[in-house]
């Protein structure tokens, strides 16, 4: 079996390393395989991975081996047979050029962001031959198509999500633990962005709203907008706070495996980044993204890109209703108006958002097309 050597520069906070640290843990806990992940970050890991020491150069978890990276220093380490640099991270050029010394072959991996755009599926696989040194490295590009490197997505990761939705007295037990009541016939929502101008009207309309929402948000999310909807008591991680037809509950961040099961737990999840936004399609709910914004709107096809694939298989008005909540939540149009129209007609999307995360899972996942494009490189 190959051994495995990830890097991960945290720029996009939970985003990168929630994706590497799944990466990392699927790797060694289903395939066995040695990991040693490198991240320069590793504060941020331990806030969604209890017993992480935030300060330790070295330690390991589930079954991870984790290093400090700082710089160019690795300590002498000798390269595994894999080499992945997560996001276009770089790897350290004198672990380059212990690649290049060695006598043994090395696939060396750049994992990139995940897009929908078409010009993806000309790129993966791809090789760079390095300008100096007798390596070649190759890109992988997840995706949402056959010609791309597909989804993270665990073995069983979906029957789990079936045996959770199904059984209400786990589902009861875990708001319990939020310190709310089983919603009921509430709409249940949960909320992670970016700081997002639309927070504060999309909170306000839900106060206002014909159905009574309870709705899931980390600690420090739009904590503003939440000072101003709730002026009699700011609700905080063990204190629910009610206005309206609106109860907000904030959660501390939490293992990835608790995050997936609000995430199924919830009605609709509005979600950003990488991690979150993949795993809130395999909830099979509806859900809104909130892409990481970039200068010039240089975002926006990468955006649009996707919600073109997402919305595809909608019908009329559905498909508009669906692109126009997305639009809001991205700066571009009324959130409130956009979710009056669509809140009606969430039991639609719904089914839509099954049938979605269904065809997803038709495709191999991510790990299985890793595997299988490291043993083409040994």
């Amino acid at each position: 079996m190959p051994t495995w050597d990830i890097f991960c520069r945290v720029v996009d906070n939970f985003g990168d390393v929630g994706v590497c640290w799944r990466l990392s843990r699927q790797l060694a806990n289903e395939r066995q395989q040695r990991v040693r992940l490198w991240i320069d970050d590793v504060a941020t890991l331990a806030r969604i991975e209890p017993g992480i020491d935030a300060t330790a150069l070295e330690q390991s978890s589930n079954g991870v081996e984790i290093r400090r990276w700082t710089g160019d220093s690795i300590g002498g380490a000798i390269p595994h047979d894999v080499v992945i640099e997560a996001f276009a991270c770089e790897t350290p050029l004198s672990f380059v050029e212990a690649m290049a010394a060695s006598e043994r072959c090395h696939a060396w991996i750049n994992l990139e962001y995940l897009s929908a755009e078409r010009w993806v599926e000309d790129c993966h696989r791809l090789p760079s031959p390095h300008p100096r040194l007798p390596l070649v490295k190759h890109f992988f590009f997840p995706g949402f198509t056959s010609k791309s490197g597909g989804l993270l997505r665990e073995d069983g990761l979906l029957a789990a999500r079936e045996r959770f939705v199904a059984d209400d007295s786990a589902r009861s037990a875990r708001w319990r633990e939020l310190g709310v009541a089983f919603p009921g016939k509430a709409i249940t929502a949960s909320l992670f962005a970016y700081p997002n101008a639309a927070a504060l009207p999309l909170l306000s309309a839900w106060t206002r709203g014909p159905r009574p929402i309870v709705c899931v948000i980390p600690d420090g999310i739009f904590r503003d907008a939440l000072a101003r909807v709730f002026c009699d008591g700011v609700p905080g991680v063990g204190r629910p706070a009610s206005s309206g037809a609106l109860t907000v509950v904030i959660v501390p961040f939490v293992p990835q495996p608790d995050f997936d099961r609000m995430l199924w737990d919830c009605d609709i999840n509005f979600v950003r980044g990488e991690d979150s936004f993949v795993r809130a399609q395999w909830a099979a709910k509806p859900m809104v993204w909130h892409i990481y914004p970039q200068g010039d709107d240089a975002h926006r096809p990468k955006l649009e890109a996707f919600v073109g694939r997402y919305v595809g298989a909608m019908k009329v008005p559905m498909r508009e209703m669906v692109v126009k909540l997305f639009d809001a939540w991205n700066g571009q149009g009324n959130i409130a108006a956009a979710w009056g129209d669509i809140e009606p007609f969430l039991g639609r999307w719904t089914a839509d958002a099954r049938q979605w995360s269904d065809t997803l899972a038709t495709q191999p996942d991510l790990v299985t097309q890793l595997e299988e494009m490291v043993e083409t490189l040994l």
